[in-house]
């Protein structure tokens, strides 16, 4: 087996479970650290077949700590949504098996079937882009499953919101009375929870057609049942952090025009806008790294920071 890189090479025991997984006579050649990830390691491995065909499978394997301890839940949850979404109109990998409790791997892993595409974060092209996955979110709300995922859990609370340096102190203030309050009611949904631009993997746009296509949506680790409200929430918050606060609120007007529903009132809007937003203020550093990895370099820290303090004045000031 041949490495594109030190850091996508195979840990002895994970090479041997993954090669039990595989096709008879098929083995791993070649293995590639994807970027791009906040919480786990992501690989992709190209697999040859005695007739030397070859297909791509992607792992996800947890080492941090932290995720370790929810390992067991996170990956059972995937594993179980990408076997849900099998044969429905969201295109997403397909399980082939999990090793939740790393009972065989060095650490908690999953293997999955490979999409073609990949991620787009560049302003270029975000006006056609927008529609697209607010489209495809409203393709996820949509499905209804026999058996409900758990009810979201909220990441932040009133008391936990810590502003960036140098923002409206005042504003965030009056930003956390407001998720203070007991969550609206609302009309479950089935949630990505962790819908965004890092996590649509789009194909490049052919000759003669500007507008590309969404080829599948990855990384569903965190699905959940609840609002719709909250799922737009997450996207629009990324979108301002990536392309700027004026993204942010248009992307909860793009999912109403492609048909999705959001709360009617403007106080329940703001409720899970800034449920979402506030609990990006202590991770900003974490959140931007993927992107600079990505090739957006400009997005420093301090930048990113800048931008989610805009974007909480801009909800206030719009649905406030």
């Amino acid at each position: 087996m041949t490495n594109h890189s030190e850091a996508g090479a195979l840990r002895p025991l994970t090479l041997a479970w993954v090669g039990r997984h595989l096709d008879a006579g098929e083995r791993v050649v070649r293995t590639e650290a994807l970027h791009g990830g906040i919480t786990a390691e992501m690989r992709r491995l190209t697999v040859v077949a005695r007739d030397g065909n070859t297909r791509r499978v992607v792992l996800r394997t947890f080492v941090d700590p932290h995720f370790v301890e929810h390992a067991e839940e996170l990956l059972n949850r995937e594993a179980e949504a990408l076997a849900l979404l099998a044969g429905t109109d969201v295109s997403a990998p397909g399980p082939v098996a999990v090793d939740p409790t790393a009972a065989h791997c060095e650490y908690p892993s999953l293997l999955m079937t490979h999409l073609p595409g990949r991620t787009v974060l560049d302003d270029e092209g975000l006006q056609a882009r927008v529609p697209l996955l607010a489209r495809q979110l409203v393709t996820i709300h949509a499905l209804r499953p026999v058996e409900r995922p758990e009810v979201y859990e909220a990441w932040t609370t009133a008391d936990a919101v810590v502003p960036p340096v140098g923002a409206d102190a005042a504003a965030w203030a009056a930003a956390a009375e407001v998720i203070r309050r007991p969550a609206p009611p609302y009309e479950g949904r089935f949630l990505h929870r962790d819908f965004h631009p890092g996590n649509v993997l789009f194909d490049a746009a052919p000759t003669g057609r500007a507008v590309p296509r969404i080829t599948g949506v990855v990384d569903w680790v965190q699905t959940s049942w609840g609002p719709a409200d909250l799922d737009v929430a997450h996207c629009s918050t990324n979108l301002a952090l990536l392309h700027g606060p004026a993204w942010g609120l248009r992307f909860a007007e793009a999912y109403e025009e492609a048909g999705g529903v959001l709360a009617a009132a403007a106080g329940e809007r703001l409720y899970w806008r800034l449920l979402d937003a506030l609990a990006f203020g202590t991770g900003v550093a974490w959140v931007a790294r993927p992107w600079q990895e990505a090739g957006r370099t400009e997005l420093t820290t301090r930048a990113v920071e800048k931008r989610l303090d805009a974007y909480v004045l801009a909800l206030l000031d719009t649905l406030g």
